[in-house]
């Protein structure tokens, strides 16, 4: 079932280059026996509650007692785990004022289009899935990106007919669809939150105003993306003598900082109609796309049902389509879950062999049936039923893979009972970029957000004046007019991101998702693997190596997966990558218990994990 709700009238899978490799520490910490504490998994366990503080903000010092910051904290009042930690800070000060989940939420996308205009912000689109403790009942806000009423089946053809080299196809004014963000939270405020607009906006704007310290994953994504930006963009991440902004360097983004006030007096009138509106559609059109103000203010959201797995004594709940993640990862979960894959050690051949080929299982079906809802019958029920996974994982063998990867082939996608297979075209491969946050409150109220600009940097364009970057969703399209994502008027594309919550007696008990186009897929399934089937503690399930793949071998893997593995499986047809594939994904996770939360923040960018206790004397 689905509501539409906001905008006047209505009619995938974040992707681009690979994510920046930080500085490793996921590969150093899993090599290492990481640890909150001493997690038992190795011989030199690490602190996980790590000194830090943040900036003069609306936010929090860890210093203070009711604040505890670092990669793995537990607290009893709030959590907020992000890629981010000023947005982390800023999200807890929500907390410890008696705000709710969603509160926290929205006031930290907020900031993150300031902070991390490089993978999310109020020119994208996103998933959030909401689980509301007094009405015991999961929300599911659908705020993905459409592609405008002008776009055309072959707008990513050149004129001989060949879709244009993806390079190409991430700058173009048809590859951004009409952003969803703003009409996203606001929706979510409606419907869960406490606090007024203005008070959450407040911090953005006060961050926009005065300025911040980039951190060197921001300063790493302008200089990579500088030949992509355009002259508002560039003029907004460059110094005083034009040069790109580097790690260290206050960014200060005052037209950002007016946006933002707009949309605080106004909502999302301020950004769907009048001057924004017009900036915005004038952006995408003189780049070479279709985009009107027509389409802007058509704008809505969808609340939807959740999709719903179970699995090895819980609930997968998370994102239906247009998101591909939840249902793949539980795709991938029930199907390692019928080849008892806890019967082998972690780290094992054997383990990676089946994760690789139930991987390539779940990523056929994919693939061949998956679009929006809206615009194609897709068999969700008849893909996640036990009886067919059953007989999809039953094609796995020991010793051999499911098809000759040494010489091209793929895994063929199976045809559930009465389906008719729709033999689509087989999409680009993509990496990308997008944040994931989640956060829980005093009352277990819990938010599973993931958000995109879609590659990092997005399109490029930033639209003058405005001080937001525009995303290049409608990539996520299938170049080729031909399957169930290819573009069409008011489409969503497919998408790859994966908000979770993971429910145990009807209660959420874990919160999950990532950043990374398709690998978010695998990010998450092998988080929720090692957390739920090897036992592993937050932290470490997160920075335990993972692998990725899709139908189509080779196998990408993170530092740390042994080179026996690799060579073990390689003897009877694995085909791996031939170097490592550095950093997979940016996990955030939260756990929740009765009397206790513990967040864990993904150790290979600079987020932070802040927990609140209120209870405590200040």
């Amino acid at each position: 079932m689905t509501n539409r709700i906001g905008g006047n009238e209505g009619d995938g899978n974040t992707s681009g280059p690979s994510d920046p490799p930080g500085v490793r520490r996921r590969a150093l910490l899993a090599s290492a026996g990481t640890a909150a504490g001493a997690l038992g998994i190795g011989t030199l366990p690490v602190a996980a509650s790590d000194a830090w503080s943040t900036p003069d903000v609306r936010g929090v010092g860890c210093a203070h007692p009711q604040f505890t910051c670092g990669r793995q904290v537990t607290a009893a009042d709030g959590m907020v785990s992000s890629v981010d930690p000023i947005a982390s800070g800023v999200a807890a000060g929500v907390l410890r004022d008696g705000g709710t989940a969603v509160d926290a939420a929205v006031a930290l996308q907020y900031v993150l289009t300031v902070t991390q205009p490089h993978g999310s912000g109020i020119g994208g689109g996103g998933f959030m899935v909401i689980y509301d403790a007094d009405a015991d009942a999961v929300d599911v806000i659908d705020s993905r990106e459409r592609a405008p009423r002008g776009a055309t089946a072959d707008m990513f053809l050149d004129e001989d007919g060949d879709p244009i080299p993806f390079a190409d196809r991430i700058r173009l004014g048809e590859a951004v669809g009409v952003p969803g963000t703003v009409m996203g939270l606001e929706t979510a405020l409606d419907r869960h939150g406490t606090r007024p607009r203005q008070r959450l906006l407040t911090p953005a704007i006060d961050l926009a105003s005065d300025g911040f310290p980039i951190d060197g994953v921001f300063a790493a994504q302008i200089a990579d993306n500088w030949e992509k930006l355009n002259d508002a963009a560039t003029a907004a991440y460059s110094d005083a003598n034009g040069r790109p902004l580097t790690e260290g360097d206050t960014h200060v983004n005052p037209d950002l900082a007016e946006t933002l006030e707009a949309i605080e007096r106004d909502g999302p009138a301020a950004f769907y109609e009048g001057d924004i509106a017009a900036d915005l559609a004038a952006t995408v059109r003189d780049a070479g796309g279709s985009m009107t103000t027509d389409d802007l203010a058509a704008y809505d959201v969808t609340i939807d049902d959740p999709v719903r797995a179970e699995w090895n004594g819980v609930e997968i709940v998370g994102q239906p389509l247009p998101s591909s993640g939840p249902s793949t990862v539980a795709s991938i979960l029930k199907l390692l879950d019928c080849l008892d894959i806890g019967r082998y050690d972690r780290r094992s051949p054997a383990m990676y062999h089946l994760v690789g080929e139930a991987t390539s299982l779940a990523w056929a079906d994919r693939n061949e049936y998956m679009g929006d809802p809206e615009f194609v019958d897709v068999p969700s029920d008849a893909l996640l039923s036990d009886a067919y996974l059953e007989e999809r994982a039953a094609l796995v063998r020991a010793g051999e893979t499911l098809a000759d990867y040494e010489a091209g082939e793929c895994v063929a996608p199976g045809a559930p009972s009465g389906v008719e297979p729709v033999r689509g075209p087989s999409p680009d491969p993509k990496r990308g970029s997008t944040t994931h946050f989640s956060v829980v409150d005093a009352d277990r109220n819990a938010v599973s957000y993931t958000s995109t600009i879609e590659q990092l940097m997005g399109s490029g364009l930033m639209v003058p004046g405005r001080g937001f970057m525009l995303n290049n969703e409608l990539t996520d399209f299938d170049a080729v007019p031909e399957g169930p994502n290819k573009v069409a008027p008011w489409k969503r594309p497919l998408s790859s991101m994966s908000p979770i919550l993971v429910l145990r007696d009807g209660v959420p008990e874990f919160t999950v998702g990532s950043p990374g186009g398709w690998t978010i897929i695998t990010s998450v399934a092998q988080t929720l693997l090692h957390r739920y089937v090897y036992g592993l503690e937050p932290l470490a399930a997160l920075s335990e190596p993972t692998v990725f793949t899709t139908e189509c071998p080779p196998i990408m893997w993170e530092d740390g997966v042994p080179a026996r593995a690799r060579e073990a499986t390689s003897r009877f047809g694995q085909v791996w990558s031939d170097t490592s594939s550095g950093d997979i994904g940016n996990v955030q996770v939260i756990e929740i218990g009765d009397d206790e939360l513990r967040g864990a923040a993904d150790p290979t960018r600079d987020g932070r994990a802040v927990g609140v206790d209120r209870g405590r004397p200040q």
